[in-house]
C-alpha cells in the first residue's frame, strides 16, 4: 500500500496544484517540490537492500478476473529512473516557479507537470504490462498538456499534436506487442515475464512481439525515422524541455527497452536492429545540433544523439555496453538537465536563445556560467567529469562489439566530435568576448529558483566523476550502477569505473574527439550552411515522408470516405451494414465451422406454426412488392403479428402482448405520417432489383445459419438457474423477464428510458421549432408559442430603416426567402420520402407521371439525380411565386434594392466571417 500511495501521490498533488498556488503565491513551488523530493528519499532508502540483490514488489488487486493488478516492482533499474524522474523533478519544479513567475496559468502548468511526474514513475515502476500501458499513454497525454501549454501559439498546438500523434500510435502498437507477449507466456507480470525469456524467445510471436515493442519505444525516445517531433517539442515552456530531455518521456522507450532486454534480447535480430538504427540516430542527432542556432534545439539534437546511444547500447548487448549504457544514462540526466536550465535562464534574463546574438554572459550571469561550463564539460566527454566515464564506456562498447564493430565506431567517434562542438555553442559562444549589441535585454543573475537545479545536477556531474576510484569500490559502483546493470542483463554484474585507464584505443579516439571537436566549433559559423543544407534529407524529409504526407492521406481518405459512404442514400446505409455483417458472418462460418456445427434436423412443428410461418413468408414477399406505403405497412403488420402469435403459441405471453403493442403503435405512427410522405413507394427495376434480392436473400440464408449454428450449442444455463433460483426470495417476483427488467438489470431499463425521454424531448423541440417557422395559408404568421409574445407583420409598404439588415437581405423567418427555400431544397434532396405531398409536390410522383414508369431511375444514385431535379424544379417555382408575393418584395421592387445593397457592402469594412474582425490588407 505504501508503494500504491508513493506512485499515486504525484496525480493528488497535480489537482490540489492550482489551488494551492491561489492560496500559496510564491511559496508553491518550494511547497510541490516537497513531495518528490520526500519521494527520493522514500525510494533512496531502498538502495542498500537492492544493492544487496533484493527486488521489492507491492500489488493491489485491480481487475483480478483479467489477471490484471496495480503491481509495482523495484529493482536496480526502476529505481534508478525513480530517482532521476523524482530528483531532477523537485529541481524542475522550483525551477518552473522562477521561470513562471507571475504567468496567469502557472497553477495549470503545475498541474500538468506533476501529471507528467506521477505518469512517468508508474512507468518505471510497473510490473504488469497493462499497468505500464497505461502510464505510458498517461505520459504522452501530459506531454501533449505541457507541450502545448502556450495554447495561443500555432506552432505549440502543431508540436502537441504531433507528438501525440507519433507517440500515441506507438504506444497502440506497444500494447498489441504487449498483448502479444503477455499470451505467448501465461502471464501479465513482467518479472515473471523477464524469467522466461527463453520461452519468449524460441515462440512463434517473438517476431510480432518484437516489431511492435520496438514500434512504441521508437516513437517514444526519437529513434530515426520519428526523431523529428523531439525538437518539435521545444515549443513547450523550458522547465518541461529540461524535464522532457533530462529524465522522463524520451527516456521512456529507452527504459521499456532495457527493461525487455532479459527477455527479448539476446538474439540476432534484437541486437542488428538496435545497433543500427541506434547508430543511425546517433549520427543524425549530432547533425541535427549542428543545424540550429536555438541553444535549445542545439540541445535537442544533443538529446537525439544520447537517446540513440543508449538504444545502440543495448543492442550491442555485451557486459561492457550495458555498463556504458547505464554510467552514460544517468551522466546524460545529469548534465542535460542542467543545460536545458542554463539555456532558459539565459532566454529569460537576455530575452533570446539565439547563439549568433549572445555574448559577454560570463560577468553578467556568473553562477549561471559555472553550471553551464561544468555541464557542457561533461557533455562533452572531459576528464573529470561523469560524462568522461561514460564516453570512455561507449568507445569500449562499440570496439568489442559483435556485429559491424568498424561502422559502430565511426559513428561514435563522429557523434561525439559534434556534440563536443555543441558543447563550445551552448558554453563558449553565449558566456565568453563582448556583449553583443543586438541582444533584446541587459542580462543579469537568474533568480534563486532558477540556480538550484542547474547548480545541483552540473555538480553532481562533477561528484560522481571525482568519486570513481581506481578500483571501482565507490558508492556509485556499489549502489547505483551495479544493480542497474544487472537488471538490464538480467544476470548478476560488476561494474568497475574509474577515471584513468591507462594508454589505451579508447584514450587515443578520446583525443581524436577533442582534436576534431575543437576544429568543428571553430569551423561552425562557416559550415552551418553545410549542415543546414542536410536538413531536408534527415529532418524536414523524415517529417514530409513520416508525419504530414500519411496525415495528408488520412484526412484525404477521410474526406472520400465521407463523400462516398455518408451519401445520404439510407437504402446504400442498409446495404453497406448487411454486407459487411453478412461477409463477417460468412468468413467465420468458412472458417471456423463444419456442417456437423448446424442444428438442420428441424424438430416436429404443428400444423398452425406452419401456417403462422407461411403468412410471415407471404407478409416479407408482399412488402416486397408492395406499390405504396399503406400497402407496405399493412403486409408489414401481418408479419409482426404472426411473430405474435408465435410467441403465443410458445408460452410468452408478455412477449407477445409487447409485440401486440409495437405493431399496433407502429401502423397507427406510421398513419399519422402518410400525409407527408409521397404516395408512391419507389421500385427499383432491372439491376437495382436484382442487387437487392440476392442480397436480402443471402443475407437471410446467413443469418438462418446463424440461428441453426446457434441451436447446436450447448446453452450455459449458469445465469437462467440463478434468476430462477433468485426472482421471488431476492426480487419478490414471479415473473422473471419483468424481475430481470425492474430489478436486475434496472440500471440498463433505467439507461434505456433515459434515452427514450431525450429523444421525445428532441422530437417536442423540432416540432416546435417547425411550427414556429410555419405560415397559415392566407400568409399571416402562426400564433407563437405561449409565453412569447406575438410579433405583429411587418408593413410590406414601408421602407426598411437605411443601414438595417431588412434593407439588405429578406427577412430569416420568413419561410417563403428564397434563401429559406433553397436550404429546405437541399433538406429534401437528402432524403426525398420527406417532401410534402399534395398540389403537385410529391417530386417523385411527377418525375414519374412527365417521363412515364419507364423512365423511373435504375440505381440510387440515378434516383436521388430525377428527385434532386423535381426538388430544384419546386424550389425555383415557389422562388418566382415569392417574387410576386407582395410581403416577400415584388420582382419590380428587386433591382431596385441592389445597388443600395452593393453601395452598402462596398462602403462596410471587409470582416472575418469567424471572428467579426476587420481584414487588414496585407
Amino acid at each position: 500500500m505504501t508503494m500504491l500511495l508513493a506512485v499515486l501521490s504525484p496525480f493528488v498533488l497535480a489537482f490540489l496544484a492550482p489551488a494551492l498556488n491561489r492560496v500559496l503565491g510564491d511559496l508553491t513551488p518550494w511547497v510541490l517540490a516537497s513531495l518528490p523530493a520526500l519521494l527520493f528519499v522514500f525510494f533512496a532508502m531502498m538502495i542498500g537492500p537492492i544493492a544487496e540483490g533484493e527486488i521489492m514488489f507491492a500489488t493491489v488487486s485491480w481487475v483480478p478476473s483479467l489477471g490484471v493488478d496495480l503491481a509495482f516492482m523495484v529493482d536496480g533499474l526502476s529505481v534508478t529512473f525513480a530517482l532521476l524522474i523524482l530528483g531532477i523533478g523537485a529541481c524542475v519544479v522550483l525551477y518552473a516557479g522562477g521561470y513562471l513567475h507571475g504567468h496567469p496559468a502557472i497553477g495549470r502548468f503545475f498541474l500538468s507537470l506533476l501529471l507528467f511526474m506521477g505518469a512517468m514513475l508508474g512507468v518505471v515502476l510497473a510490473d504488469n504490462l497493462i499497468t505500464l500501458f497505461i502510464f505510458w499513454e498517461l505520459t504522452s497525454f501530459s506531454s501533449f498538456l505541457l507541450i502545448g501549454f502556450n495554447h495561443e501559439s500555432q506552432k505549440s498546438r502543431d508540436a502537441a499534436i504531433q507528438a501525440l500523434v507519433i507517440t500515441g500510435l506507438g504506444g497502440l502498437a506497444m500494447l498489441g506487442g504487449l498483448i502479444l507477449m503477455g499470451r505467448a507466456t501465461g502471464t501479465w507480470s513482467i518479472s515473471e515475464i523477464l524469467a522466461a525469456g527463453d520461452i519468449l524467445r524460441d515462440h512463434e510471436l517473438y517476431l510480432p512481439i518484437f516489431i511492435l515493442v520496438l514500434c512504441g519505444a521508437f516513437t517514444k525516445s526519437a529513434q530515426f525515422p520519428f526523431h523529428f517531433w523531439l525538437p518539435g517539442a521545444m515549443q513547450a515552456p523550458t522547465p518541461v524541455s529540461a524535464y522532457l530531455h533530462s529524465a522522463t518521456m524520451v527516456k521512456a522507450g529507452v527504459y521499456l527497452l532495457a527493461r525487455l532486454n532479459p527477455a527479448l534480447g539476446g538474439t540476432d535480430l534484437w541486437m542488428m536492429t538496435l545497433s543500427i538504427f541506434g547508430g543511425i540516430t546517433m549520427l543524425v542527432g549530432s547533425i541535427v545540433s549542428l543545424m540550429k542556432t536555438d541553444m535549445k534545439l542545439v540541445l535537442a539534437g544533443s538529446t537525439i544523439m544520447a537517446l540513440g546511444a543508449l538504444v545502440m547500447l543495448i543492442g550491442i548487448g555485451t557486459d561492457y555496453a550495458l555498463i556504458a549504457m547505464g554510467t552514460f544514462l544517468v551522466a546524460h540526466s545529469l548534465y542535460k538537465g542542467a543545460l536545458f536550465m542554463v539555456a532558459g535562464s539565459v532566454d529569460h534574463e537576455a530575452g533570446t536563445r539565439e547563439v549568433p546574438i549572445l555574448g559577454g554572459l560570463r560577468k553578467l550571469m556568473p553562477i549561471t556560467f559555472a553550471a553551464a561550463a561544468i555541464a557542457c564539460l561533461s557533455m562533452a566527454g572531459l576528464p573529470p567529469f561523469f560524462g568522461f566515464i561514460g564516453k570512455e564506456l561507449i568507445y569500449e562498447a562499440v570496439l568489442g562489439a559483435e556485429w559491424l564493430a568498424a561502422l559502430l565506431v565511426v559513428l561514435a567517434v563522429a557523434s561525439s566530435v559534434m556534440i563536443f562542438a555543441v558543447g563550445g555553442i551552448v558554453a563558449v559562444r553565449p558566456f565568453f568576448g563582448p556583449e553583443h549589441p543586438d541582444t533584446p535585454k541587459h542580462a543579469h543573475e537568474a533568480p534563486l529558483l532558477m540556480l538550484v537545479g542547474p547548480v545541483l545536477l552540473a555538480a553532481l556531474s562533477l561528484v560522481f566523476g571525482l568519486l570513481a576510484s581506481p578500483d571501482g569500490a565507490n558508492l556509485v559502483d556499489i549502489y547505483l550502477l551495479t544493480p542497474l546493470a544487472t537488471a538490464i542483463a538480467g544476470q548478476p554484474m560488476e561494474t568497475n569505473l574509474h577515471l584513468w585507464h591507462g594508454f589505451n584505443l579508447p584514450l587515443a579516439l578520446t583525443g581524436v574527439t577533442i582534436a576534431l571537436g575543437v576544429l568543428t566549433y571553430r569551423t561552425w559559423d562557416r559550415t552551418r550552411a553545410f549542415w543546414q543544407a542536410l536538413d531536408p534529407f534527415i529532418f524536414a524529409g523524415c517529417q514530409k515522408w513520416f508525419y504530414e504526407k500519411p496525415l495528408a492521406g488520412l484526412f484525404a481518405f477521410a474526406d472520400w470516405l465521407f463523400r462516398n459512404i455518408q451519401s445520404g442514400n439510407l437504402r446504400f446505409y442498409f446495404m453497406a451494414i448487411f454486407g459487411a455483417t453478412m461477409l463477417g458472418l460468412a468468413a467465420t462460418i468458412g472458417v471456423r465451422m463444419t456442417p456437423a456445427d448446424f442444428a438442420f434436423d428441424m424438430p416436429d412443428a404443428r400444423f398452425y406454426e406452419w401456417m403462422l410461418c407461411i403468412l410471415i413468408v407471404v407478409g416479407a414477399l408482399g412488402a416486397a412488392q408492395a406499390r405504396n406505403h399503406l400497402t407496405a405497412i399493412i403486409t408489414l403488420g401481418i408479419m409482426g403479428y404472426s411473430i405474435a402469435l408465435l410467441f403465443v403459441a410458445f408460452g410468452a405471453p408478455d412477449l407477445a402482448m409487447t409485440q401486440f403493442l409495437v405493431e399496433t403503435l407502429t401502423v397507427i405512427l406510421v398513419a399519422l405520417v402518410l400525409i407527408h410522405l409521397p404516395q408512391r413507394v419507389f421500385s427499383p427495376r432491372g439491376i437495382s432489383r436484382a442487387r437487392d434480392l440476392v442480397l436480402s436473400g443471402l443475407f437471410g440464408a446467413m443469418m438462418t445459419l446463424v440461428m441453426l449454428a446457434a441451436l447446436r450449442v450447448d446453452q450455459d444455463l449458469f445465469i437462467s438457474e440463478y434468476y430462477a433460483a433468485n426472482s421471488v426470495p431476492k426480487a419478490y417476483g414471479t415473473n422473471i423477464v419483468n424481475v430481470i427488467l425492474v430489478d436486475f438489470r434496472s440500471v440498463d431499463t433505467f439507461g434505456e428510458i433515459i434515452v427514450l425521454a431525450i429523444a421525445g424531448i428532441g422530437v417536442i423541440a423540432m416540432l416546435k421549432y417547425r411550427a414556429r417557422r410555419d405560415e397559415d395559408d392566407d400568409g399571416t404568421p402562426a400564433p407563437p408559442p405561449d409565453g412569447e409574445p406575438a410579433t405583429p407583420p411587418p408593413d410590406a409598404d414601408a421602407d426598411p430603416p437605411e443601414g438595417s439588415a431588412a434593407a439588405e437581405t429578406t427577412h430569416p423567418e420568413d419561410p417563403r426567402d428564397p434563401a429559406t427555400d433553397a436550404a429546405r431544397g437541399e433538406e429534401d434532396q437528402a432524403d426525398p420520402s420527406d417532401a410534402p405531398t399534395g398540389e403537385g409536390d410529391d417530386a417523385t410522383a411527377r418525375v414519374a407521371d412527365a417521363k412515364g414508369e419507364d423512365a423511373v431511375a435504375e440505381s440510387p444514385d440515378e434516383q436521388d439525380e430525377a428527385e434532386d431535379g423535381a426538388t430544384a424544379e419546386n424550389t425555383d417555382a415557389e422562388m418566382t411565386a415569392d417574387a410576386e408575393d407582395p410581403t416577400g418584395g415584388t420582382a419590380d421592387n428587386a433591382p431596385q434594392d441592389e445597388p443600395k445593397a452593393t453601395a452598402k457592402a462596398e462602403e462596410a469594412p471587409a470582416t472575418d466571417d469567424a471572428t467579426g474582425e476587420e481584414e487588414k490588407p496585407s
